[in-house]
């Protein structure tokens, strides 16, 4: 039965009777006396509910001490309270149940309603309600582990709230806060449960830190688990996850390459989705930003030496100083090479020397500068050296690489190529793909007939080197040789001089026309008396030369007899007049 708890009760009496030892007996007598102080002091448990009133009195770092009306204050986490109890003061009340003792001598709080249940009908209310209750671990047993919560109870291990067997004989003789899952009164079968308040009691932490956190926030974690993509920081009760991008300015490939399970980090919080529950933290953002100078300290065109901190199929990153890298792109590593890969010119690790070729800084603190680089910048340009070497209408040799349709490419030099056009493979005939006469890796000459070197372009030539009979023809013919040909057109004069050869004639006008224009002539000639004279005494004496015949006019399909005026084996063209 419960007592009166009043202060103003008298103390009993003290026998007057002689003793043998007065000296233990007043010891003993006091003893009594305070042990029935503080039984009429305490407060007996209350059958059923355990839910009291508790005033808090003090507040500490990490604990808060309420008054629950016993002898002995209770004690509550800092973290059972919204933003770790910064709210509270004393003075204030909130409704909390005795869950054990801890080893300072105060009551263990809980702010979940608990009962402490002694016969059928208080566990039957407790289970209706599902109230949590507080009951001993007295075994380990097959399965689990045996409860006591007024009766014999069971519970599995998977509902321990334990990890493991260690952990789970741990708690024989603790007391333990659970809820009924399963009342058989028949029976006398009860199953408790464990982890599910537990992991109440963790949510409702959890919940009461979220709202403690703000954007922004410096806060302490401690490592608590590494995945591909970054670490998990325990905040107090919630995690925060500290992606591997957010850890350093330098890349980092694992987060556990610079971080330790275990290991507290001051972090600043990136972002809270209160949805989800999910909080960004960083690292990296509480160190000074390497990109701020970038652009005082580097410049485009500067030439710079750094390592290959990682190659990709388009690029390689190089590593200029802690948090500042740059991409050569496969396009610029080398002049006339085509490089698929990037891995086939540079491999991780490699020290390389690049030239910079443009900046941009980030535009917001989310994103990432971009410093583009070069390669082959550091080298010569084998264009410009290739056409100082060879000139147009030079003869260069090498390797077909290359068959398209419109024609083939060959292989003039270190990262050179030239294209020769189907149509300047062959001389006598027309090809319906160079595949008629080529193959790859055949080694021909060419003529170049253009070069661009800002355009990389480089056309060449293979029939201007083949002997035609054109080039046989000037060969064997020297200027004034007289030869035989057939008149094909007359307007321009193209004559024939053999199969495939022609050569023009350098008449104006045919004779016909020549002596038309002088027959029609209405200027009159001044007369030469001295010459007229000279031809009439060698007339008399008989050796004058008969008076000149008109050739007869050219027209098409006639042979005459021409004069070789001109040969130019450079331009294959031959000219010629009448002899």
């Amino acid at each position: 039965m419960n007592q009166d708890t009043s202060e103003n009760q008298p103390i009993p009496e003290i026998s007057s009777e002689p003793v043998a030892d007065a000296g233990a007996e007043s010891v003993e007598n006091f003893g009594d006396l305070l042990a029935q102080f503080e039984k009429s002091h305490a407060h007996p448990p209350q059958a059923g509910q355990r839910q009291l009133e508790g005033t808090v009195i003090s507040v500490s770092a990490d604990k808060v001490f309420l008054d629950i009306g016993y002898k002995i204050e209770g004690v509550l986490p800092s973290s059972a309270f919204d933003r770790d109890a910064a709210n509270v003061v004393p003075g204030q009340t909130y409704p909390v149940s005795i869950t054990g003792r801890n080893e300072e001598g105060y009551y263990d709080l809980s702010r979940f309603k608990v009962a402490q249940p002694k016969d059928w009908s208080s566990l039957e209310e407790a289970f209706a309600q599902k109230i949590a209750v507080v009951g001993t671990v007295t075994a380990v047993v097959k399965g689990g582990a045996s409860v006591d919560v007024g009766v014999r109870a069971f519970m599995p291990a998977s509902r321990s709230g334990t990890h493991d067997a260690t952990a789970l004989e741990a708690l024989v003789g603790q007391q333990i806060t659970c809820r009924i899952t399963k009342l058989d009164v028949a029976d006398e079968n009860v199953v408790v449960d464990r982890r599910v308040v537990l992991e109440e009691q963790t949510r409702m932490e959890a919940e009461g830190r979220y709202a403690t956190l703000k954007e922004g926030d410096m806060v302490t974690g401690t490592v608590r688990t590494f995945m591909p993509y970054g670490a998990f920081l325990d905040l107090g009760g919630v995690d925060g996850l500290l992606h591997v991008s957010d850890i350093a300015w330098t890349r980092i490939t694992k987060p556990e390459d610079v971080l330790a399970v275990g290991q507290k980090l001051e972090v600043k919080i990136l972002k809270i989705d209160f949805d989800t529950k999910k909080i960004s933290l960083g690292l990296k953002q509480l160190q000074s930003e390497p990109w701020l100078d970038v652009p005082e300290r580097y410049q485009p065109g500067q030439r710079i030496s750094g390592s290959v901190t990682r190659v990709t199929d388009f690029g390689a990153f190089v590593e200029l100083e802690p948090g500042i890298e740059g991409l050569i792109h496969v396009s610029e590593m080398s002049w006339g090479k085509k490089v698929r890969v990037a891995s086939d010119i540079v491999k991780p690790g490699e020290r390389v020397d690049a030239v910079i070729l443009s900046i941009k800084p980030p535009e917001s603190p989310q994103q990432a500068g971009r410093i583009a680089l070069g390669l082959k910048q550091t080298l010569t340009d084998p264009w410009t050296e290739f056409a100082q070497k060879f000139p147009v209408g030079s003869q260069v040799q090498g390797p077909v690489t290359k068959l398209m349709a419109f024609g083939a490419f060959v292989q003039i030099a270190e990262g050179l190529e030239g294209l020769v056009h189907i149509s300047e493979i062959v001389p006598d005939r027309r090809l319906n793909h160079p595949s008629e006469v080529l193959h790859t890796g055949q080694t021909v000459q060419a003529q170049i007939l253009a070069l661009d070197a800002g355009k990389r372009q480089i056309k060449l030539s293979m029939k201007q080197l083949i002997p035609t009979g054109l080039d046989e023809y000037i060969a064997e013919h020297k200027v004034g040789d007289k030869v035989s040909g057939r008149v094909v057109t007359e307007s321009p004069v193209i004559i024939e001089l053999g199969e495939g050869i022609r050569a023009a004639c350098g008449m104006s006008a045919t004779p016909s026309a020549q002596a038309a224009d002088a027959a029609t002539s209405t200027t009159p000639a001044k007369a030469d008396l001295s010459s007229l004279s000279s031809m009439l005494q060698a007339r008399w004496k008989g050796n004058a030369p008969a008076a000149a015949t008109q050739p007869e006019p050219l027209q098409a399909g006639q042979i005459r007899t021409f004069k070789i005026t001109r040969l130019d084996p450079a331009s294959k063209s031959i000219e010629v007049e009448l002899a």
